[in-house]
């Protein structure tokens, strides 16, 4: 192999060691899945705004809350239902079943809804916040994996000039080279995640802050009407 081919991409990563080329593959099958999850997570947050602006336009645009409910339940048979609608139909179910009981106060019927709009919540919350996780430590450990592959890499190279009467920049260049290519993919992984993390956060953080002050409100809405008989 010529010293072109040898500094190569392609040939710096198919001439290192064993080991590197297992960080290599290790970061290269981190940062597909990594992408994976950025265009699947845009994806639904993007969908979850369309949705929850949809429904809220619907909601206080004066419509009546039994119908609202409905065509929530038809769409939830389609598994159409999801976000803040899923609040309003964990909230208003419980709300009409525990009026129907009428053995229940004013006060234990909007405790047993707010309790059912809590669950609700924090169901939506695990959806909304699925795969960040798995982002920031991908974001925050694949510099480390590449830098260790990196390092690797070049103690053999320091390794390998131990049994050299005289060493040149053309002995040294491919060793250092396959070396860094470690480092490189590492940078490549972790950026984007780490990107698509602070931004995915950000999204994450207004829809769940939307959903909370959905409840709140609905909760209030709710609770003139039961003590409103």
């Amino acid at each position: 192999m010529n010293a072109g081919e040898q500094l190569s991409l392609w040939g710096l990563i198919q001439n290192a060691s064993l080991l590197v080329q297992l960080v290599m593959l290790l970061l290269l099958l981190a940062s597909v899945v990594s992408w994976i999850m950025i265009i699947q997570r845009g994806l639904y947050l993007s969908q979850a705004k369309r949705s929850l602006n949809n429904f809220e336009r619907r909601f206080w645009s004066g419509a009546d809350l039994n119908k609202l409910f409905r065509e929530g339940n038809e769409r939830a048979e389609k598994g159409k239902t999801d976000g803040v609608e899923s609040l309003f139909r964990a909230g208003f179910t419980e709300f009409t079943r525990l009026r129907q009981q009428g053995s229940s106060g004013p006060e234990a019927v909007m405790e047993g809804t707010e309790r059912a709009m809590r669950v609700a919540m924090s169901r939506e919350q695990e959806k909304v916040e699925m795969n960040l996780p798995f982002l920031a430590t991908v974001g925050s450990v694949s510099p480390y994996i590449g830098l260790f592959g990196t390092v690797w890499g070049i103690m053999n190279s320091f390794r390998g000039l131990a049994t050299m009467h005289q060493a040149t920049i053309a002995t040294v260049a491919p060793g250092i080279s396959e070396a860094l290519v470690a480092t490189a993919m590492g940078l490549f992984a972790a950026i984007p995640a780490v990107m698509a993390y602070n931004r995915y956060s950000a999204k994450a953080e207004w829809l769940l802050s939307s959903y909370e002050t959905f409840a709140e409100e609905f909760s209030s809405i709710l609770h003139r009407k039961v003590h409103s008989g």
